[in-house]
C-alpha cells in the first residue's frame, strides 16, 4: 500500500500539469461550444448551432481540403526521405555523429527563424529558389503568392489545361509542404536510424550468405524488421502535421492565410475564428474539437495496422 501511495506521489506534478494544460480545457472547449462565446463574455446557450453553421461553412471545408493536401504529401515523404536518410547514414563508418546533428538541427532550430528564412528564399524577386531555377532556363515563379495548383502549373508547362479540382495543392502551400518535410526529416531519420542499429547483423549475414542483393535485403528483412519505427513515425508525424500553424502564419501570413486562402489550414482557420475579427471563441472551440475527433478517428485507424508490426 506504501509503495502504491510513493507512486502517486510521484506522478502527481506530472498528472495535474496534464490535468491543469489537456483534459480541463478539453472538457471547457466542449461546453464553450455549445453556448456564444466571445472577448466581451460568455453568452446564451445555442445548443448544436456552431456545429450546424460548421457543417455549411465552406472556409471549414477549404481549410480542411488544404491540411489533408498537407498531410498526404508531408507523412509519406517525410517517410520516405528519413529513411533513405538513416539507411545512407547506418552505412557511414566515419564523422556519423556529425551528420547525425546536420540532420537533426532543422527541427530544434526556432521555427519563427527557418520560417523567416526559407520565406526570404521563395521570394520571388531574389529568393534562392527561382535563382536555383533559372539555373535551367525555368521562369521564376511566384512561390507565396501563386493559387494556382501545382498539377495545373505543371501540365499547363507542357500544354495540357486540367480540371481545376485535379490541380493539387497551391504552389504556396506546396511550398509550405516543402519546409514542413525539410524541418520534420530530421527527427524521423534520427528514429529510424535508432531503430536500423537495433537490427543484428545475423540476418544481414545469413542473407549475404545465401546470395540476397543489397536491395532483397532491404525488402525483406529492413523493411519488416523496422515497421515499429515506422508506425511511430506515421502515428506522431499524421498528429504533429494535422497541427501546422506557425509556417503557414509566418510564410503566408494574415489576413487570410496565403493567396486566396489556399494555405488556410485548420489550426489557421481556428486561429482566425477565435482571434480574427470575428472573435468567436465559441466557433473556434467548435472547430478545435471537430479537429481533435478528426485526429482521434485516424489515430484509432492507423492502431488497426498495428497487426502487419513485427516487434
Amino acid at each position: 500500500m506504501k509503495k502504491n501511495i510513493s507512486a502517486w506521489i510521484y506522478i502527481l506534478p506530472a498528472a495535474l500539469i496534464i490535468m491543469s494544460f489537456r483534459f480541463i480545457p478539453i472538457i471547457l472547449s466542449f461546453i464553450i461550444s455549445f453556448y456564444e462565446w466571445s472577448f466581451t463574455g460568455i453568452g446564451e446557450f445555442i445548443g448544436f448551432q456552431n456545429y450546424v453553421t460548421l457543417i455549411h461553412d465552406e472556409e471549414f471545408w477549404k481549410s480542411m481540403l488544404n491540411t489533408f493536401y498537407l498531410v498526404i504529401f508531408v507523412v509519406p515523404l517525410t517517410i520516405v526521405f528519413s529513411l533513405t536518410f538513416a539507411v545512407l547514414l547506418n552505412q557511414i563508418k566515419f564523422l556519423k555523429s556529425f551528420f547525425r546533428t546536420v540532420y537533426f538541427v532543422p527541427f530544434v532550430t526556432s521555427l519563427v527563424a527557418l520560417s523567416i528564412v526559407w520565406k526570404i528564399i521563395f521570394n520571388q524577386q531574389f529568393g534562392l529558389a527561382n535563382a536555383f531555377l533559372g539555373l535551367f532556363g525555368i521562369e521564376p515563379l511566384r512561390w507565396l503568392a501563386e493559387h494556382e495548383g501545382i498539377f495545373t502549373l505543371l501540365f499547363r508547362g507542357i500544354g495540357i489545361e486540367i480540371p481545376a479540382a485535379l490541380g493539387g495543392p497551391s504552389l504556396a502551400l506546396f511550398a509550405i509542404i516543402i519546409v514542413t518535410i525539410w524541418r520534420g526529416v530530421g527527427y524521423a531519420t534520427i528514429i529510424y536510424l535508432a531503430g536500423l542499429q537495433n537490427i543484428s547483423n545475423s540476418y544481414y549475414e545469413a542473407a549475404e550468405i545465401d546470395g540476397a542483393s543489397k536491395i532483397k535485403q532491404f525488402f525483406k528483412i529492413t523493411l519488416p524488421l523496422i515497421t515499429p519505427t515506422t508506425y511511430f513515425v506515421l502515428m506522431m508525424k499524421t498528429i504533429t502535421t494535422f497541427q501546422v500553424f506557425s509556417q503557414v502564419y509566418l510564410m503566408t501570413g494574415p489576413p487570410i492565410g496565403g493567396p486566396q486562402g489556399t494555405t488556410k489550414v485548420i489550426v489557421y482557420y481556428i486561429f482566425e475564428s477565435g482571434f480574427g475579427e470575428a472573435q468567436n471563441l465559441a466557433y473556434a472551440s467548435t472547430v478545435a474539437l471537430v479537429l481533435f475527433l478528426i485526429i482521434l478517428t485516424l489515430t484509432l485507424i492507423q492502431r488497426r495496422l498495428e497487426k502487419y508490426v513485427h516487434y
